[in-house]
């Protein structure tokens, strides 16, 4: 099992940049994929971004281009750089680990006002 705690999440202007960042623990060596999923106000969760042990990534055609998912091995952290936020972009963030099953983080709330 791997236990995540993500943190850098909070209140920012439309245009505004934020920085998530997840801490794993735990059954680490197993990690195969990470990825992060969010939830908005009345919306199901969905995938924001993923990256492989390898550095393969896969990003939400809504996030391409602004959002930038990264991973440092060595630290078990895994990152969200998030640059010209949106209030759409408004949501519950959750860092997710896949190691034969899936954990998740408690999330961080991104809050993106007009």
């Amino acid at each position: 099992q791997v236990q995540l705690v993500e943190s850098g999440g909070g209140l920012v202007q439309a245009g505004g940049s934020l920085r998530l960042s997840c801490a794993a623990s735990g059954s680490i060596f197993s990690i195969n994929v990470m990825a992060w999923y969010r939830q908005g106000p009345g919306k199901q969760r969905e995938l924001v971004a993923r990256i492989t042990s390898g550095g393969n990534t896969v990003y939400a055609d809504s996030v391409k281009g602004r959002f930038t998912i990264s991973r440092d091995n060595a630290k078990n952290a895994l990152y969200l750089q998030m640059n010209s936020l949106k209030p759409e972009d408004t949501a519950v963030y959750y860092c997710a680990a896949w190691s034969g099953a899936v954990d998740w983080g408690q999330g961080t709330q991104v809050t993106v006002y007009s």
